[in-house]
């Protein structure tokens, strides 16, 4: 396996941008679970997919279009969404819930109708689909690492306001944070974050990546910030312990990650369970 990574730069890749992931998706995470929002990543995910396949259905119809990579017309596509799940926030507010299953059936209704104008479905949508590590680029890396090093500078730039956005919004509202613009801020993150993870776990497991650690963690840490180190590290632990696996066993990455994941996540309810009978 270190052989491997030494001699093959594909497996670099997937496993410095995995590295990245595992901090960005799950520092997220945290705060869309406490936001009660754990469905905003399927729908912004739906709507990348529907981003990548118009890229590759322009790519089939124009040459000059075949050199753009389709993971930057999923960002555009995922930042779209996230402004507009943010507008029907404000039209809904008394159910602010509708907003994630509209945008999601949006999303899977675009990508159907360029799938469909495409003339079916494509390898490279497969890939995007269950996450390929051998599709990872070193631009895709390099858009990985812009993303990791925006994320991070601004959850600590904003935690005070984040965190207090989280657990009580209209009070902090009333003491003056200015809860539109961190909302927005919030949600393009999430929607960038969202479209580089693509490749490594692809797009219809994602949000698994950005819940299932979180959820561990939730059991086991003390405080929040506790649950931000907790659920970065177990999601280190799932992704990379996923492209190992993957890379011995000969099977697909992304669902690998989040079946480790999803054992973490089992093993910790057992072990607080176990911990309860004991005492």
């Amino acid at each position: 396996m270190i052989e491997a990574l030494w001699k093959f730069e594909f497996l670099q890749n997937a496993f410095l941008a995995g590295i990245l992931i595992g901090i960005i998706a799950p520092l997220l995470g945290v705060f869309i679970v406490v936001r009660r929002q754990a469905l905003i990543a399927d729908a912004l995910s739906h709507i990348t997919l529907a981003g990548i396949a118009a890229s590759l259905l322009l790519g089939k119809y124009f040459t000059f279009w075949q050199g753009v990579n389709p993971v930057y017309m999923g960002m555009g596509f995922s930042a779209a969404g996230s402004l507009f799940i943010e507008q029907l926030r404000k039209v809904y507010k008394h159910f602010e819930e509708l907003a994630i299953p509209i945008t999601l059936s949006g999303g899977i209704g675009l990508g159907v109708v360029f799938l469909s104008l495409a003339d079916g479905f494509n390898s490279d949508l497969f890939n995007y689909l269950f996450g390929s590590v051998i599709a990872i680029s070193r631009s895709d890396l390099m858009a990985v690492t812009v993303i990791t090093v925006i994320v991070v500078l601004v959850v600590i730039l904003l935690y005070k306001e984040l965190f207090f956005l989280s657990f009580d919004e209209e009070q902090a509202i009333v003491s003056g944070v200015r809860g539109k613009w961190i909302h927005f801020i919030f949600i393009l993150l999430v929607a960038f974050v969202i479209a580089v993870s693509m490749q490594i776990v692809g797009v219809l497991l994602v949000s698994a990546l950005m819940t299932l650690p979180v959820a561990a963690s939730i059991r086991i840490a003390r405080g929040f910030k506790q649950t931000i180190v907790y659920s970065i590290i177990l999601g280190e632990v799932a992704v990379l312990g996923g492209l190992v696996l993957a890379y011995y066993l000969d099977i697909a990455p992304g669902g690998t990650i989040v079946i480790l994941s999803a054992l973490i996540l089992l093993f910790v309810l057992l072990f607080k369970r176990l911990k309860q009978w004991k005492s």
